[in-house]
C-alpha cells in the first residue's frame, strides 16, 4: 500500500505559509464570524509536524499522509475541527468515507488560534462499526460523526499537555 509523499513537501517552508494563512483565518473570522477555509490545510501541517508523518500528494483518495506502525506503513485520513470557547458541545467530524482506502482516521481539534489541542485516533473497523450503526441519517450517509462519539471509539495520542505522542 504505497502512499504518494508530497515531493516538494518541505515542512519548514510549509510553515510560513501555514503561519500566514493562522493569521489570516483568524482576521477572517473576527471580521466576518465565518471560518475562511484552510482548517484542513492547518491540520495536515501540524499532524506532520507533531506526529512525523509524510504528507501526501494533493487528491490522493482516502488518505492525507502516511506513517509507520510497528514496521508497518499505516494510512491516516486526517480531520479537523476548530474549537471555539462559544462552539457548541454537539460538533461532528468533517465526513468520513468508507468507500476510499485508509487505516485510522486522526481527528486534529484546534484552538481558536488554529493551534493542535490535541489528536485523536480511531481505526477503520471502529469508525466502520460506528458509521453503520442503524439510527442516525448524518451518521448513515453523510459519514459523520460527533466529537464525543469519534473520542468515545477511539485513543487521544497527541495532547499540547504533554506535548508529544502517547
Amino acid at each position: 500500500m504505497p502512499g504518494k509523499p508530497s515531493p516538494t513537501c518541505d515542512l519548514g517552508e510549509l510553515a510560513k505559509i501555514i503561519e500566514v494563512a493562522r493569521v489570516a483565518a483568524i482576521r477572517y473570522r473576527h471580521l466576518t464570524g465565518k471560518p475562511l477555509g484552510v482548517t484542513a490545510e492547518i491540520a495536515e501541517y501540524e499532524a506532520a509536524r507533531l506526529m512525523k508523518v509524510d504528507l501526501c500528494a494533493a487528491r490522493q483518495p482516502g488518505y492525507d499522509a502516511v506513517g509507520n506502525r510497528a514496521g508497518r506503513q499505516i494510512r491516516i485520513q486526517i480531520k479537523a475541527r476548530v474549537i471555539l470557547p462559544t462552539s457548541k458541545r454537539a460538533q461532528r467530524v468533517p465526513s468520513i468515507k468508507l468507500t476510499h482506502p485508509w487505516d485510522v482516521v486522526w481527528l486534529i481539534l484546534l484552538n481558536e488560534s488554529y493551534k493542535p489541542l490535541a489528536i485523536w485516533e480511531a481505526n477503520r473497523f471502529a469508525i466502520q462499526v460506528a458509521l453503520e450503526k442503524p439510527g442516525s441519517r448524518s451518521r448513515n450517509e453523510r459519514g459523520a460523526l460527533g466529537i464525543e462519539a469519534f473520542k468515545s471509539i477511539g485513543k487521544q495520542v497527541w495532547s499540547v499537555r504533554t506535548g508529544d505522542r502517547s
